[in-house]
């Protein structure tokens, strides 16, 4: 279908194939006969320059810094560029591509678009992260720093011939603030592909002698919540001592929710995993009896689809969490809505679910249902590739 073109995909935050969505396109669009290379950094466990998976053309570059304040987001962000445009035109020597497909954050990718621009390059903005609101949502202000990712923002959309959003929400933003006319933006959901995610019976062991595993899986950042989910588990802890929590994720707030569940006395009844491969993190999953999303209602969580929410239904588990738009909009059913921020309303919604058995039965059949009807990625590749046949006009 797409042969003899060409695909370079630019990933700053997240190596690949450790970054799902970003995988899942790549083999979509490989799968269809497009050749497709990737620009990502290096990081745990990815450290190879080069290497060919699936007949996918993988370039890391090192990204020494874990960025904190303006000053070292400057330095990643420079740096960065610097290797995706030395990259890009390593690759662009090696066999003329004909899309970049420039994967945020951050919103500086449309630099590296520009050049390729000039020989006839189309640029598509595969819109992951709504900076602005993020920026609010890390710092709690305004000023001159959200004003300077509005702008980013402008020129990301003003530069993109065509724009990928993960939901409706994504794309009203691309429409309004973006002013892409609406015909260029494609909603591509980050739908869980059913092959990785394998129903299973689980293992006792994850449950460490007790009755009830409650699972967790994502980032572990300032703005997911996992502060206000070990409130609610001390709260639990107070009332019953049969729950087990596992904690599945890495992220730069990973050590300091570590030493917070230390200090709150948590240690008996909350492990923390890390980064796992995906047949660990599938095997906890399953044993569990409920998983949980505690992302911090700010208008950022409001208004972005989380791949957990997916994945925990693709394994019929009943989810809590805070009564957000795309959150409730993603699981319906599926989920408990807490009062946002209540930690109290959180733990007994939690504490609810694991009384009765019925309900969450009825709660994770529902959301299997729902992904495997109507959200997973057999239904949303199909929506890239009809995206990508308008782009070259097949």
């Amino acid at each position: 279908m797409f042969s003899g073109k060409h695909i370079l995909i630019i990933v700053e935050n997240l190596p690949v194939p450790f970054d799902r969505r970003v995988w899942q396109e790549a083999n979509t669009l490989m799968e269809n006969g497009a050749k497709v290379s990737i620009i990502c950094p290096k990081m745990k466990g990815y450290t190879k320059s080069y290497e060919v998976i699936n007949g996918i053309e993988i370039y890391r570059h090192s990204l020494p810094l874990e960025a904190k304040g303006a000053s070292g987001y400057l330095l990643e962000y420079s740096i960065a560029l610097f290797w995706e445009f030395f990259l890009s035109l390593k690759i662009f020597f090696k066999k003329r591509f004909h899309v970049i497909q420039g994967c945020n954050p951050p919103d500086l990718i449309f630099i590296v678009a520009l050049f390729f621009k000039i020989f006839g390059v189309k640029y598509v903005f595969d819109h992951h992260d709504i900076n602005p609101e993020l920026y609010i949502a890390k710092y709690n202000k305004k000023g001159f720093f959200y004003k300077f990712l509005l702008l980013t923002e402008r020129l990301t959309f003003a530069t993109a011939n065509y724009s990928i959003a993960t939901n409706e929400s994504y794309k009203e933003i691309a429409i309004r603030r973006g002013k892409m006319p609406k015909e260029k933006v494609q909603v591509v959901r980050s739908g869980p592909k059913l092959d990785r995610l394998k129903l299973g019976s689980g293992n006792e062991k994850y449950k460490k002698g007790r009755t009830f595993l409650a699972g967790y899986v994502g980032v572990i950042g300032e703005q997911e919540g996992l502060d206000l989910l070990l409130e609610s588990i001390k709260f639990i802890t107070s009332v019953r001592n049969d729950v087990q929590f596992a904690i599945i994720g890495g992220g730069t707030d990973l050590e300091k929710i570590k030493q917070q569940a230390t200090q709150m006395n948590l240690g008996d009844y909350v492990d923390f995993y890390g980064r796992v491969d995906d047949e660990t993190m599938v095997d906890i999953l399953n044993t569990a009896d409920v998983c949980v999303n505690p992302d911090r209602p700010t208008e950022m969580n409001n208004l972005s689809t989380m791949n957990k929410i997916m994945e925990y239904m693709a394994l019929k588990k009943p989810i809590v969490q805070f009564d957000l738009k795309e959150g409730r909009l993603s699981a319906l059913e599926a989920s408990l809505y807490a009062d946002n921020t209540s930690i109290e309303d959180f733990a007994n919604k939690i504490m609810w679910l694991l009384d009765n058995p019925e309900e969450r039965k009825r709660m994770g059949d529902f959301g299997y249902n729902r992904v495997v009807n109507e959200l997973s990625w057999n239904f949303e590749s199909q929506k890239l590739i009809n995206f990508y046949k308008n782009i070259f006009k097949l």
